[in-house]
């Protein structure tokens, strides 16, 4: 494999970007002298075998409704087992448009409109988006911080449940937080769910970007086999190899009763796979993708080393140690500014778009969460630009 050119800055200005040019709309920051550091997806070229599907695809010139496809579900497959350690079958596998799309699927199969869908919070914003819009009601369980982490706080959640919940949606790693849980922890969200009779579904589509030198991230399913009858995985190629634009994901089912409520709610909705997502998920996950993996997560870690290296630089500010994700989680709190004064300094002084923590739900103000999944003169340029912004705290 070539050795991939995270450096090479890839203008994607003009291109109905969401990054980039809908950040002016979204933060008052203009692409041409802004920096986009909010929406999770990165500024980098897939592997040369994710072009090459695309590629392919083009030659061939006909799109039509794709059928069966025994090489896209081989390479999970091999990916789940290779990568995770996780033997999987092929007919556990069910196809959707996306995570947050599988989140709502999960929500159709398994709830009713009133039940109480559980989160541990902050969390993933797009998660309480979804269960509001599908009139459930969302229970946030506020993390707990211990040694600048967040933590499982099962003393003070065991109370926090009415009865009325009906699911736990997990994000492992953590979105915003990049914690990486350990076996442990894992073992004890299964028992809590098995406690309250709560199907989990685990949204692990950060599972690949774990950086060195850091814990093991673990599947749910293989730490507690005895949840697979309430377990259901969620799994993308999409962040890993920055391809969300296909809109393709899985929701991984081992116990039938529980595929077959899913699939049923994949049918009522008319959700069928996307025949050019299917090929560049096929191409990705093979070992030329994994050999690319390795050299981003390596890549991703001089970034993190960098930027957290000057936001801790900066009274008041801390970066939460990062684990996994290529999402910075910084704690604004301890510079006794309103997130109003923390969002002008950042939008209107360092002109950077980065994501409002109190989107991310209860736990969330005082934060911001910038991306710094892009090439590492944006990172350094960031790092500058917010010294400057927050000089008078140095």
């Amino acid at each position: 494999m070539t050795q991939p050119d995270f450096d090479r800055i890839i203008d994607r200005r003009g291109t109905h970007c969401s990054k980039w040019d809908d950040m002016q709309a979204a933060y008052g920051v203009g692409a041409d002298d802004g920096l986009a550091m909010w929406v999770a997806d990165m500024d980098f070229a897939p592997p040369a075998a994710v072009q090459a599907a695309v590629d392919r695809a083009a030659a061939h010139g006909v799109y039509g409704y794709p059928g069966a496809n025994p090489p896209y579900l081989a390479a999970i497959g091999w990916w789940m087992a290779h990568r995770h350690g996780w033997p999987i079958r092929p007919e556990w596998v069910l196809t959707c448009a996306g995570l947050v799309n599988a989140v709502a699927m999960a929500l159709n199969a398994y709830t009713r409109p009133g039940d109480g869908v559980v989160v541990m919070a902050p969390v993933y914003h797009a998660f309480g988006r979804v269960i509001r819009a599908a009139g459930r009601d969302l229970v946030e369980l506020p993390l707990a911080m211990t040694d600048g982490q967040y933590a499982l706080d099962w003393d003070a959640w065991e109370g926090m449940l009415t009865g009325r919940e009906r699911m736990m949606i997990l994000c492992s790693p953590h979105n915003p937080g990049g914690r990486v849980w350990s076996e442990a922890e894992l073992r004890q969200v299964a028992d809590f769910c098995d406690r309250h009779d709560l199907i989990l579904i685990s949204d692990d589509i950060h599972a690949d970007l774990v950086l060195p030198g850091g814990p093991r991230h673990r599947m749910m399913a293989t730490v507690a086999p005895d949840i697979l009858p309430r377990l259901v995985t969620l799994t993308a190629a999409t962040k890993t190899f920055n391809i969300a634009g296909a809109h393709i994901g899985n929701a991984i089912i081992p116990d039938p009763d529980l595929r077959a409520r899913f699939q049923g709610a994949l049918a009522a909705a008319g959700i069928s796979p996307a025949m050019l997502g299917q090929d560049m998920v096929a191409a990705a996950y093979s070992p030329e993708g994994a050999a690319w993996v390795d050299a981003l997560v390596d890549y991703l870690d001089g970034n993190r080393r960098i930027f957290d290296q000057a936001v801790n630089a900066i009274p008041g500010l801390r970066s939460m140690p990062l684990q996994a994700t290529y999402l910075s989680w910084v704690d604004f709190r301890d510079t006794g500014m309103t997130d109003a004064e923390i969002t002008r300094r950042i939008q209107d002084d360092a002109r950077i778009a980065a994501n409002h923590g109190a989107t991310f739900g209860l736990g969330g103000d005082g934060f911001m969460r910038f991306n710094i999944a892009t090439p590492r003169a944006r990172v350094i340029e960031a790092a500058d630009r917010l010294r400057a912004a927050f000089a008078d705290l140095q």
